[in-house]
């Protein structure tokens, strides 16, 4: 088994940043791909970035284009999404997800087979 835990998550003014961190531990996944998801109460899990192994091959959501920095350190076994210019639509809960098999990155949360808990993100107007 897999097990991810996130954290960095909080509460932060309209423009500010935060650094969403997220540990993996256990049975390394096979693909080695990552992905950051969230989800706002009321609306469906929605993609938000996702990254290879090897870190060079990295896909965002439109409306986090430009604002959102997805990262890792394989050593750590760590990714990082470094979000900048926050606006109060970024509010949701920020999941970070691994694939077991595939090496695409996909937006289909149905392709990820390891979930961290979540870790709540606020930004406020």
């Amino acid at each position: 088994q897999v097990q991810l835990v996130e954290s960095g998550g909080g509460l932060v003014q309209a423009g500010g940043s935060l650094r969403l961190s997220c540990v993996a531990s256990g049975r390394t996944p096979s693909s080695g791909v990552m992905g950051w998801f969230r989800q706002a109460p009321g609306k469906e899990r929605e993609f938000v970035a996702a990254i290879t192994w090897s870190g060079y091959n990295t896909v965002y959501t439109d409306s986090v284009k430009g604002r959102f920095t997805i990262s890792r350190d394989n050593a750590k076994n760590t990714v990082y999404l470094q979000m900048s210019s926050l606006k109060p639509e970024d509010t949701a809960v920020y999941y970070c997800a691994a694939r077991n098999r595939g090496y695409s990155l996909s937006r289909n949360s149905g392709d990820y087979n390891y979930w961290g808990q979540g870790t709540q993100v606020t930004v406020s107007s």
